[in-house]
Parts: structure tokens; C-alpha cells; sequence
């Protein structure tokens, strides 16, 4: 069953990792992040992952990623391609 606040799986495996750092777990939200379906909450969805994973993990650099995530998250976008490009 694919949860629909981490469709990939990737939050889930990072606290599955052992040794995983701050800077890989960055990484991972980051691909979470792009990996979320258009129109996703991800505000809402960071906060049902904290409340899954934080009891069990509390230290855990996951754990922090998302709690940084909640006040400095911006929906992504992509830049590249013809729809970034200025129109006249």
C-alpha cells in the first residue's frame, strides 16, 4: 500500500538507514519534496510524518530535517525547459 505522504517511500527508508547524516537526509527530503504529487499539501503531509515517525526517533537527523522543513518549506519548481523560459 503506497502512502500518499510518501509515495516513493523515501522518508520511511531514511529512518530505516543506519549511519544517515544530516546532509543525506536533506537530500532525501529534497527528492521527497519533488516527488510529491502537484497540488499535495506538503505543509500538511510534513506534519502526519512527524507525528508517524518522531515518537519512535526523536534524535534521529530525519526528525530535525522535517522539523526545519515545517518553517522553511516553499512549494518546489521547476525552472528549466520552455515553461521557465521569459515569453514575449
Amino acid at each position: 500500500m503506497t502512502d500518499p505522504d510518501d509515495p516513493k517511500g523515501l522518508i520511511r527508508e531514511s529512518y530505516r538507514m543506519e549511519g544517515i547524516g544530516p546532509a543525506e537526509c536533506r537530500s532525501v527530503f529534497l527528492d521527497w519534496a519533488l516527488s510529491l504529487p502537484d497540488g499535495r499539501d506538503s505543509a500538511a503531509a510534513i506534519t502526519r510524518l512527524l507525528e508517524r515517525h518522531r515518537a519512535a526517533a526523536p534524535d534521529h537527523p530525519m526528525t530535525q530535517v522535517l522539523r526545519e522543513g515545517q518553517t522553511t518549506l516553499t512549494t518546489p519548481r521547476r525552472r528549466g525547459g520552455w515553461r521557465g523560459r521569459a515569453r514575449n
